[in-house]
């Protein structure tokens, strides 16, 4: 009961405020009195959808709807309120030192200034018309990313090794096949040695990816395999199940599914890749996460490889090379991972700009980064998930190329 309280006030508090920006800006009653009972529904309607979710049902499209809804309307709406609130400070300030210069509370306190709440509107307008795009047409807005790593210690025969990788599928969200199929296109398009793919299948069930099933059969052969991993919701932890038996059935399922679209799913294991005499370790563990399921075991993935074996590591949480990986004796050279997904918002602007709400959860959030020569690269995810759109961080099909030698600055 209690945190029902907190979040009607915390919804009554951003509407207050977002109210005042448009108060300020027009005095039109029927405009005002419009937008009130239009906020007020809104928030009615959130408010009960969200006291009716149902863990034994999991994702429905009803909630898909309520959460996208809530995202497109208070995101904007929270801008707001960052503005008129800072507005407040300064009003605060204004009083105080009209106080002590007069002596009098007479009139102390400034009103608010009409070109601030136009300011905040304008603002909040930004991220309000990215979200829709992002609903409409940004969440199949695939981009080709690559990046090229290099290392002292590759082995000369895997100099311009190029791996393929996608992440964070999510099939249950999809609800565009032609889209689907231009994306399997793009992925096919590219001449890479090996497609890695880092796990997240479906959002729950197996049941979702049974429609996607010969799309993606479409990724061609690779001339050293398709490998995969599970993330976290193949684990089907986010239901309330009816059994444990459905549970673990719904599991096998999933697993399953990985070697339907010709993926070999690598389970706390490796395997060596050999080319031209020589080879290199794939490692491939299951899900461990910093906030979630810690099933991943590099120990037992990585047993009988020396530190001197080069290693890519297929781990699907970017926190486990934060809290495990990166400073392992063992010397994982590369790890390849996905989970955030950026948050599916944010500002990208290559050499200049990377910003996302994702940051301030996830030490690497997306892209390259590097620890004492050890690397670890999120991809930003191929599919979407709960927010039924992408804004500004885009899905993506990574290329990589692996390349001998020293990073030329």
């Amino acid at each position: 009961m209690i945190r029902w309280i907190i979040a009607i006030a915390i919804f009554l508090l951003i509407e207050i405020y977002a109210f005042q920006a448009f108060r300020t800006v027009t005095k039109i009653r029927w405009v005002l009195s419009g937008y009130t009972i239009f906020s007020v529904l809104i928030m009615i309607f959130l408010l009960y959808s969200f006291s009716q979710f149902d863990r034994t049902v999991g994702q429905s499209k009803l909630m898909v709807f309520t959460f996208t809804l809530f995202i497109l309307v208070y995101v904007p709406k929270i801008l707001l309120m960052i503005v008129m609130f800072g507005e407040d400070i300064f009003r605060l300030f204004a009083s105080a030192g009209n106080y002590f210069l007069t002596k009098t509370t007479v009139g102390a306190i400034p009103s608010r200034r009409k070109f601030v709440s136009q300011i905040a509107l304008a603002l909040a307008a930004i991220p309000f018309s990215s979200l829709i795009y992002g609903i409409f047409e940004g969440k199949y807005n695939f981009k080709v990313i690559r990046q090229t790593i290099f290392f002292p210690d590759l082995p000369d025969a895997f100099d311009g090794f190029r791996i393929t990788q996608i992440s964070d599928v999510h099939s249950g969200s999809f609800d565009d096949k032609e889209k689907i199929e231009y994306a399997i296109d793009l992925i096919n398009q590219e001449e890479s040695d090996m497609m890695l793919f880092t796990g997240d299948i479906v959002n729950t069930f197996a049941k979702e990816m049974y429609p996607w099933i010969d799309t993606f059969n479409r990724i061609k052969p690779y001339k050293y395999g398709k490998f995969s991993v599970l993330g976290n919701h193949d684990y089907g932890e986010y239901l309330k199940w009816h059994s444990e038996y459905a549970k673990e059935m719904n599991f096998k399922a999933i697993k399953d599914l990985y070697g339907q679209i010709g993926f070999e799913l690598m389970l706390n294991e490796h395997r060596f890749i050999e080319k031209d005499g020589q080879k290199i370790a794939l490692v491939g563990v299951e899900n461990w996460g910093k906030n979630f399921k810690k099933a991943g075991d590099l120990n037992k993935a990585s047993l009988g490889l020396t530190d001197q074996d080069f290693k890519v590591l297929m781990s699907h949480d970017p926190s486990h090379w934060e809290y495990q990986v990166k400073n392992d004796p063992k010397h994982f050279h590369l790890t390849l991972s996905g989970h955030t997904h950026g948050l599916q918002f944010g500002i990208e602007i290559p050499g200049f700009l990377k910003w996302s709400p994702a940051q301030y959860i996830y030490k690497q959030w997306a892209g390259l980064y590097e620890h004492l020569g050890r690397y670890v690269y999120v991809n930003r995810g191929f599919g979407f998930h709960a927010y039924q759109g992408r804004a500004g961080i885009w899905p993506e099909i990574t290329i990589i190329q692996l390349k001998k030698g020293e990073k030329v600055a």
